[in-house]
């Protein structure tokens, strides 16, 4: 296969795909165009990104503001589902990827590139997640993944390359973490965290604060969805965007969304990463508590189960497949009723739902009160029991002859 003569690289600005630059002309000869999406990493992050890649050189940087699409047409709809990949991670980085591809691939077409670049690792689980959403919008473009081609085989390696090639980086040798951060979470690997023995460090975290350190004072936020978006904080209806930055900020302040996951990779291996997810934390809590209030039991047990199966496709950079088209179009309907709001108690790191309110709710007071009333008729119960447990019965009494003769 010819090598291709212009490349889109997802460009984040960070160590690897930093150094990844120069190797392409070094290695490959050919243009790179420089591609990255904000999807609210922050702005010390998006800082002089553009010019660094000038630097480095790309001839073609495309910086596009992203955040809405992220949070609207991505994150709102991991919410509706449910999905959490074990027991734990609330998918932050994986929900990312596809759409920052999807951006790459756009800027690959409308730029004439015949090649498209990413910065992933072989051992990682991002390389899967751009790699199947290139094959589903350009299959037709060659695809170059540097860290399964060049020597470079530690961080530090990456480190002393960009040293030769003067690229500027902000990794070192004697602290080194891998963060991915948007605007749902910040996932922090590496360093001390790659042994799982090893209590995280302090000074990881970034986004929360300690729950020791937290206020003192309990704190109270009121969370407003509308079939199963959010849609307010504290009655304030705001755009997408403003709500989780304001959720983020509440839960940060308070400690809460601090994880430490060792996970299954897709890839095979067992891997050790922490993660801080403070809004999508009460987020997710507060949709948990309007779900049981207003789906019926058969249809919330089903979609926890089908909730399990989006959270593995989003995790496996599945996206843009017609299973989790499906799924989505499953997840919009039954959440129609999942309309309210949730009052959640905070304090140091900790969730206490206070209050579930929704017209939809299904829930009735004259049926669960202990106080007898004439909705439920408590002799029913004999018949479902009897009913319920016949099999039980039948088993029973043939356990019950077969000990019988063996006692003869």
């Amino acid at each position: 296969m010819a090598k291709p003569k212009k490349v889109a690289l997802a460009y984040s600005g960070g160590l690897d795909t930093s150094v990844i630059i120069p190797w392409l002309k070094e290695n490959y000869g050919c243009e790179v165009v420089a591609v990255c999406g904000d999807i609210g990493q922050g702005d010390e992050e998006l800082a002089g990104l553009e010019e660094k890649a000038r630097k480095t050189g790309a001839s073609e940087v495309h910086v596009a503001d992203m955040r809405e699409e992220f949070v609207s047409q991505y994150l709102w709809k991991m919410v509706r589902s449910g999905g959490v990949y074990e027991h734990k991670y609330m998918l932050g980085t994986s929900i990312a990827r596809p759409l920052l591809a999807k951006k790459q691939v756009e800027v690959a077409l409308a730029t004439g590139c015949d090649g498209l670049a990413h910065g992933c690792t072989g051992k990682g689980n991002d390389q899967v997640r751009f790699e199947l959403t290139y094959k589903a919008l350009a299959p037709h473009l060659a695809v170059i993944a540097p860290w399964r081609e060049w020597k470079i085989v530690s961080r530090e390696d990456a480190i002393e390359y960009a040293r030769q090639h003067n690229v500027p980086i902000s990794a070192s040798t004697t602290k080194i973490y891998s963060r991915d951060r948007n605007i749902w979470h910040i996932s922090h690997e590496g360093g001390a965290l790659e042994d799982p023995a090893n209590r995280a460090p302090d000074d990881i975290w970034m986004l929360t604060k300690s729950p020791a350190e937290a206020p003192d004072t309990p704190s109270e936020v009121t969370i407003g969805f509308d079939r199963g978006i959010p849609v307010s904080a504290n009655g304030n209806k705001v755009g997408a965007v403003e709500l989780l930055e304001t959720l983020n900020q509440i839960g940060g302040t308070h400690g809460v969304g601090r994880i430490d996951l060792v996970e299954n990779r897709f890839v095979g291996m067992k891997s050790r990463g922490c993660y801080e997810t403070p809004g999508g934390t009460l987020i997710l809590s507060a949709a948990r508590e309007l779900e049981a209030l207003t789906l019926d039991k058969s249809t919330l047990h089903y979609k926890q189960k089908l909730a399990l199966d989006y959270a593995e496709m989003v995790y496996n950079g599945l996206w843009f497949t017609p299973l989790r088209e499906a799924l989505d179009a499953f997840f919009e309907i039954v959440s129609e009723p999942v309309t309210g709001e949730v009052k959640l108690r905070l304090y140091k790191g900790a969730i206490e739902p206070l209050s579930r309110k929704s017209p939809y709710s299904l829930y009735s007071l004259d049926i669960a009160s202990f106080t007898m009333g004439a909705s439920y008729d408590q002799k029913d119960a004999l018949g479902f029991i009897n009913l319920i447990g016949l099999p039980i019965k039948v088993r029973a009494g043939l356990k019950s002859k077969a000990s019988a003769g063996k006692a003869k």
